[in-house]
Formats: structure tokens, C-alpha cells, sequence
């Protein structure tokens, strides 16, 4: 780690931006190998290699599956196997910095807050995301924002909540190592997709001072999502695909951007505590193939590197810009879990207070263009929340009126979009059940008095929501 973070300098986040992750490179290069010329067949063996890649992913189901795993079944080859055993082995071990007490910390911090930090991290965490446009591009390209925004949405929760649930990093029980590591081999192979071959030989094969050339997309392949990536050409001038850089922003958005958003609602944690939910992000960042050269440790350098990276995105514009689209695709995807009408603007209102005017632009959430009824509505319930909050808590510390706000709007989101029944998330029926008791456990809030919690209860199905698809008439459950 670096205790001492301080601004890069421009020479070095450069160099960042061309530096991707080793491992998991070599690992799909040895699994995928060398790519024929031009766009390849449907049938070539690089699709078929990708195809039992993923299949063999579904067996790390949880961290203590990784520690004996091997790779076999049909169309596994001896150089698969040897290559994802090499990667499991190195990638599964957790630096020697991490701090079990820490990780411990946050995640009761996490559970503590339950679905306020889910709509924290859809209403900030996200949205700040998309601000670089080199991320939005590829997210463009492959249409899973636009498009499939809820698919989206729920894989990143399908991450997220692994990793912050209890023991997810630390216990063999847990499973946030087994779906870290799956992450960040689908980031190798979309970044051997898009450069078609090892990133780290890019520069020896694209000629045109760095640019690969978009190939022809013509019948099936041209829904296909790994065929668009791979023919949709790339500048290196821009850095590297899910380059260092660009992942070391997005570990900000989920640890940086969510503390930051408690502070900016009346709920700032202590330093300690924040310190610690950084810390164990830091460690996801390590398992995630993140440099630890930039990674922070405390808010005042998260603020710092945040800053530079977004000024640094901001000033390298993609045309035509994919951000406003995307942003307008996530906010819809919100709005349309809220089920009061008045309150269906919401989303965009808090992306704006809680990411602040330029995030807003950049994503194109112009707030003129919601109604001002919607408007008046927003600020003065935040208005008054706030209020109510600041002198009840002189007598009752632990109250907040604001928490117990956005706690509802969380409840109606994950109710529409992360618990949709008919669309289980893709996880191992293990976690899916863990998942299921900790979301049942967040009904009532801890530090909320009863009165507050039962207003909450007429406004929320808390109790009433599943992980897991629902089981026929009939059928044991």
C-alpha cells in the first residue's frame, strides 16, 4: 500500500493508462492464443474457448471452492486447465496488508445500512462511474447499460454484495474472492476482445500510430456481444481498455463516492469507520488486479485523486458522447422502481445533489426538464428532513428522518430491479440464500426508534421479497 498518497503527476497516470493486469492477461492469452486475421468465423475456437470459460466460472461458488478447484468437463483443454488453475492459485490470495479487524468493520458498516447503501450506490456510485467517457464507450459499444440496464445494474450487486456481506473476503463460507476474480477475468477478455490479442503486445501489432481499425459486422455477429467487442477497433492514444487507471477510478466510486454520499445526507461515519471501508475496498481493489500505488486510505486523498482523474477524463472528450444516453437509461431504469408518480423524478434529483452540477451535465440530467412540482417536492422534503434531523439529534443522536427516506425509496428499488422474482440473480443458491436472510434482516432499522421503523413498514414490502425465483404452486419451500 501507499500511506502516503500523493497527487500524480501527468507522466505517471499516462503511463497508468497503458498498465492493465498481467495475471489475468496472460491468462485469456493463453486460453484464447493468437487471433486469425480479419473478423473471425462464428465457429472459431476462440468463441468456443470464451463459452466454456464462462461455464467454468459457475463452479466458483464460493472462496473455499477456489482452494482446491480444477478445470475439466467437455471442451476444457489441458492449456485451459493449467492456465485457470495458475490464475485461481495466484489470484485468490489476499495481500499481506489487509487488516481482518477493518474488513470486519465494514462490513457490519454495510449491513448496519442495508438499503441505504444500495440506493447510495445507484444514485452516486454509479453515475459518477460514467463520468470518464472511455468507460462509457465500452459500455456503449457493448449496449449493457443502454440497452440492458437492469442486467447491468443487478451484476454489479451480484459483485458488490459478495464482497461486503459477512466473511465475503475473509471465510472460505464467503464468496466475494471467487466473484471478484470472475470480474476481473471478464475485464481481461474484454480488453483482449477489443485489442485482439494480449494487451501487453498491442503496441508491436497496431500500426497507424496506434489504432486499430474497426472490422465489417454483418448478420448474427453483429448482436453478438463479444464479436462487437472485438470488431469495434480501439485508439491507444486513449490508454489501454479497463486500463489501471480506469479501474482504480471505479474502486473510488464504490468506496470513495459512497462515504462521500453519507457525509452530504447528515450521516458522515467517523474517520476510523471510514478508514476501514476504504481499507477493505483497497482489498478487493488488490484481488481485482488493482495497482496498489493508487488506491487511498483516507477521504481527504480519495477527494484528491478523484478530482484529478475526472479532470483528466473531462479534458479527453469521446464524440459522439455515449454518456448522456447512458445516463438517461440508468435514471429511467429508477425511476420506474419508485411506484408514486411525484416521486419518479427523484433519481436524477438525488444523482445531482449527492454527485454535484458537473457529473449532472455530463450525464445529461438537465433538472429544468423535470416537472417543478417533482422538483419543489424533492427539496423540500430533503429540505425539511434535514431540519427535523438537525434538532431532534441534539436530544436523540442515532434519529434521522433522512435516513429513513431514502431507506424507502431503497426498499421499492431492490424490490423492482435486485429481488424481480421472475429474474433471480445469477449467483450460487448459497449466497442467493444469504442474501435472502440479510435482506430480510434490514426491515427495521437499528438506529431508528419503533414508531419510525412501522412508518417505514406502511411504505416499503420488507420481508416479503426474494433472491430466488419463486417456486411453482405446490412446490416445498
Amino acid at each position: 500500500m501507499n500511506p502516503h498518497l500523493r497527487a500524480a503527476n501527468e507522466a505517471e497516470l499516462n503511463a497508468m493508462q497503458l498498465d492493465t493486469d498481467p495475471l489475468a492477461d496472460d491468462t485469456i492469452a493463453r486460453i484464447l492464443g493468437p487471433w486469425p486475421s480479419g473478423m473471425p468465423t462464428l465457429d472459431a475456437q476462440q468463441w468456443q474457448a470464451i463459452a466454456t470459460v464462462n461455464r467454468l466460472l459457475g463452479q466458483w461458488s464460493s472462496n473455499a471452492a477456489l482452494q482446491h478447484w480444477r478445470a475439466e468437463g467437455e471442451g476444457v483443454t489441458p492449456a485451459m486447465a493449467q492456465a485457470l488453475q495458475d490464475y485461481v492459485a495466484q489470484g485468490q490470495v489476499l495481500p499481506p496488508w489487509a487488516d481482518h479487524r477493518k474488513i470486519e468493520r465494514a462490513e457490519q458498516l454495510f449491513m448496519q445500512h442495508g438499503a441505504l447503501s444500495c440506493i447510495l450506490l445507484f444514485c452516486s456510485s454509479l453515475p459518477e462511474c460514467y463520468v470518464i467517457p472511455d468507460l462509457s464507450s465500452v459500455l456503449h459499444t457493448t449496449g449493457q447499460l443502454e440497452q440492458h440496464t437492469e442486467y447491468r445494474i443487478r451484476a454489479t450487486a451480484a459483485m458488490i454484495f459478495p464482497v461486503m456481506l459477512l466473511g465475503g473476503l475473509t471465510q472460505p463460507s464467503g464468496s466475494g474472492v471467487a466473484q471478484v476474480l470472475k470480474v476481473r477475468l471478464i475485464h481481461a477478455t474484454v480488453r483482449n476482445l477489443i485489442l485482439r490479442g494480449k494487451p501487453q503486445d498491442a503496441r508491436s501489432r497496431i500500426r497507424d500510430n496506434g489504432v486499430l481499425p474497426p472490422l465489417p459486422l454483418t448478420g448474427a455477429a453483429a448482436t453478438s456481444m463479444h464479436q462487437v467487442l472485438y470488431a469495434r477497433g480501439w485508439d491507444l492514444a486513449q490508454g489501454a481498455p479497463c486500463n489501471q487507471e480506469e479501474l482504480a477510478y471505479t474502486l473510488l466510486t464504490f468506496g470513495y463516492v459512497f462515504l462521500r454520499s453519507m457525509r452530504k445526507l447528515g450521516m458522515g461515519l467517523r474517520p476510523a469507520d471510514e478508514e476501514a471501508y476504504l481499507h477493505a475496498w483497497n482489498v478487493v481493489g488488490y484481488v481485482l488486479g488493482i495497482d496498489p500505488a493508487l488506491m487511498v486510505q483516507n477521504m481527504h486523498q480519495g477527494e484528491s485523486l478523484m478530482a484529478q482523474m475526472q479532470a483528466r477524463g473531462r479534458a479527453q472528450p469521446v464524440q459522439p458522447d455515449p454518456r448522456p444516453a447512458l445516463g438517461a437509461a440508468l435514471m429511467q431504469t429508477m425511476s420506474q422502481a419508485i411506484p408514486w408518480s411525484i416521486a419518479k423524478p427523484f433519481p436524477p434529483l438525488m444523482t445531482r445533489y449527492l454527485c454535484g452540477a458537473q457529473t449532472a451535465k455530463d450525464l445529461g440530467l438537465d433538472s429544468k426538464q423535470i416537472p417543478w412540482l417533482s422538483r419543489c417536492a424533492f427539496w423540500c422534503v430533503m429540505l425539511a428532513a434535514r431540519v427535523v434531523d438537525d434538532v431532534v439529534q441534539t436530544m436523540l443522536p442515532r434519529f434521522s428522518i433522512t435516513r429513513a427516506l431514502v431507506r424507502i425509496v431503497g426498499y421499492h428499488f431492490m424490490s423492482r430491479v435486485l429481488m424481480n422474482q421472475t429474474r433471480p440473480l445469477q449467483l450460487p443458491d448459497q449466497l442467493l440464500n444469504q442474501m435472502d436472510d440479510t435482506m430480510a434482516s434490514w426491515s427495521d432499522d437499528p438506529h431508528a426508534p419503533d414508531w419510525l421503523n412501522r412508518l417505514e413498514d406502511r411504505f416499503t414490502t420488507a420481508g416479503q421479497w426474494s433472491l430466488r425465483r419463486k417456486a411453482p404452486a405446490g412446490t416445498p419451500t
